[in-house]
């Protein structure tokens, strides 16, 4: 028997989109190309609606 969700799931497609910030494992935070945190730019926050990364828990929105 098939689970009724498989008949809808489709692969997750990668996005061409890259976020202006990146993982700093030394401060375990996301930071700007400048050095700021990424969680403290309201422009950012604004047009990416997160600063979550992927090297830590994916179920957690903490950065």
């Amino acid at each position: 028997m098939r689970p009724f969700a498989l008949n809808y799931a489709r692969q997750a497609e990668e996005s061409e989109v890259s976020a202006p910030y990146s993982y700093d494992s030394r401060r375990q935070l996301n930071v700007l190309p400048d050095g700021r945190i990424a969680a403290r730019d309201y422009g950012v926050l604004r047009e990416w609606g997160a600063t979550t990364s992927t090297a830590g828990s994916k179920t957690h929105f903490d950065d």
